[in-house]
């Protein structure tokens, strides 16, 4: 059991939890802090919606590129997972279901919530990664079950991101295809390693959507 990123706070904004319509779980980058990643909650304009971030040990979810040979990023990379795990089973204690919970990150936590997403093989919400791919050397589809039955994920990225590579984002689209999510992937042209306003337009209508539903 590893304890790397057990036991951090978790920071909150929007609707009080116990009085929300649906939750969004958000994941910050490297070098980051929860507070940077909740600020896109006035964004979102979502009324009914709950907002957790948790924090990284050390502001960052593991060491080296998420690409990088699996053993270069343990024990931190299993920490992080169990550590949404406990956010999520946090959310369903309080009796909010998988399938109005949203998994959003931007960058290293893009890479978090887009892999344990797949791995989990729960229908969600919706998965949101912003600059980020699925984590690993390379893909393996005997990682992830099929079982997101038509979980809306969307994937932005520019396509010159010196972070997150083109083919890596466009593998991640193509196998959370096979796992059965409803795919949208947006690749921007020249763009900086940031979140623009069309990747904000479209999360916002994605809540609209599961608030509404």
């Amino acid at each position: 059991m590893t304890t790397i990123h057990q036991g951090q706070r978790i920071a909150l904004a929007g609707t009080p939890l116990k009085d929300a319509q649906a939750v969004m779980v958000m994941f910050h980058g490297r070098g980051a802090a929860p507070e940077s990643i909740l600020s896109l909650a006035r964004e979102f304009e979502a009324p009914g919606l709950a907002y957790l971030a948790p924090q990284a040990a050390d502001n960052s979810w593991w060491p080296q590129p998420f690409t990088a040979p699996l053993a270069a990023n343990e024990p931190h990379f299993s920490s992080a997972l169990a550590a949404v795990g406990e956010a999520l089973a946090h959310v369903q204690q309080i009796g909010i279901a998988s399938n109005k919970t949203v998994l959003l990150g931007f960058s290293q936590g893009a890479v978090l919530a887009l892999e344990y997403a797949a791995r989990s093989g729960q229908r969600y919400g919706g998965v949101v990664g912003l600059s980020g791919g699925l984590f690993g050397p390379q893909l393996d589809a005997a990682n992830y079950p099929t079982g997101l039955a038509g979980t809306p994920v969307f994937l932005g990225c520019s396509d010159v991101d010196s972070h997150i590579p083109r083919a890596r984002v466009e593998e991640s689209a193509a196998m959370f295809r096979l796992l059965g999510a409803d795919v949208t992937m947006r690749l921007y042209p020249g763009m900086g390693h940031i979140i623009n306003a069309d990747e904000i337009a479209f999360v916002q209508a994605l809540l609209r959507c599961l608030l509404a539903s």
